[in-house]
């Protein structure tokens, strides 16, 4: 049996999921300790992600830790992690999904429908806020940082009339009966890896991938690596609202993908079917760009989305 070290962020919902994994590992046999690491995003609490601009902002100084030895794994959510890994680094595991849609949580309003002319709605995510604002217009879109259940007090405390977060998230801490619905996919496209956990390694550590074996989810590990591959292929962060959703059916990978501008005025849908995941991603990539997406990325990221793929 082995003593493995486990780097997480100090999250209330980072700690679930790292603790969830050690869990795991101790019903196998295996001692495990905790680590907990502050990231820049843990750092930067006043300011709107889409504003920051730092890629793997919730991973780096995890990673850091990881690459020197302090720690033999980390759990992240999977959409944090960025979808090209660095060669010192490897994807261990992608555990079994929890729901991978929004959450739309109001102390007075069941859906976006019912939420009356101009009301205010929570989130700093540009992918919910374009998807938000192009199905109802008239919305404020007012940023929300801070953990889950910070964001729960401020909906109760009235400061907005609704907020949106990731339903994983809130199922995994226990508050999903403040949730008055789960969004559906076709109205509010998720983010590439949303409700996965993934497991990181230093590369060349067989030993520590064999343990982590058995924590792998097939059909996870499929669709998040059809989402990542459509999410590279755009050169896509969190500066950019794309969303991408891949499920099995009839043994096929389904994605659908979006790519919007961040006010609500355009949003570009398409929808493909394949089998080999990374393929799938990429041609899906292909028709939003055949679609104009191109254009859009090229507005947001100031440079042409041919020269982003090739970087």
């Amino acid at each position: 049996m082995a003593h493995l070290r486990i780097g997480s962020r100090g999250s209330q919902l980072a700690l679930w999921q790292a603790n969830h994994v050690a869990d795991l590992l101790r019903a196998q046999g295996h001692t495990v300790a905790l680590q907990i690491i502050k990231t820049t995003g843990d750092k930067i609490t006043d300011v709107a992600l889409s504003m920051v601009g730092t890629k793997g902002m919730f991973t780096k100084e995890i990673e850091e830790a990881l690459a020197a030895g302090a720690v033999d794994l980390a759990v992240h959510s999977l959409k944090d992690l960025p979808t090209e890994l660095q060669s010192e680094f490897h994807l261990a595991a992608v555990m079994k999904r929890e729901d991978p849609r929004d959450a739309f949580v109001s102390s007075n309003f069941f859906d976006i429908s019912e939420l009356p002319e101009g009301a205010r709605v929570g989130t700093s995510s540009l992918r919910r806020q374009s998807q938000l604002l192009a199905y109802r217009r008239d919305l404020r879109v007012l940023p929300l940082r801070g953990n889950i259940d910070s964001r729960m007090k401020k909906v109760q405390a009235g400061e907005y009339d609704a907020i949106i977060l990731a339903a994983a998230g809130v199922s995994r801490l226990a508050l999903s009966a403040d949730v008055t619905c789960r969004i559906p996919p076709e109205l509010m496209c998720p983010a590439a890896g949303q409700g996965a956990l993934g497991i990181e390694i230093r590369s060349g550590d067989p030993v520590t991938l064999g343990l982590l074996k058995f924590l792998d989810n097939e059909e996870a590990r499929a669709t998040t690596t059809c989402e990542r591959a459509l999410l590279q292929a755009l050169g896509g962060g969190c500066q950019v609202p794309i969303g991408a959703l891949a499920e099995v059916h009839n043994g096929k990978l389904v994605l659908d993908a979006m790519v919007g501008r961040p006010d609500g005025s355009q949003i570009l849908r398409s929808r493909g079917e394949g089998r080999d995941p990374e393929t799938l991603g990429k041609e899906t990539a292909a028709a939003l760009i055949a679609k104009g997406a191109d254009a859009i990325l090229r507005d947001i990221y100031g440079k042409d989305i041919a020269t982003l793929r090739q970087t």
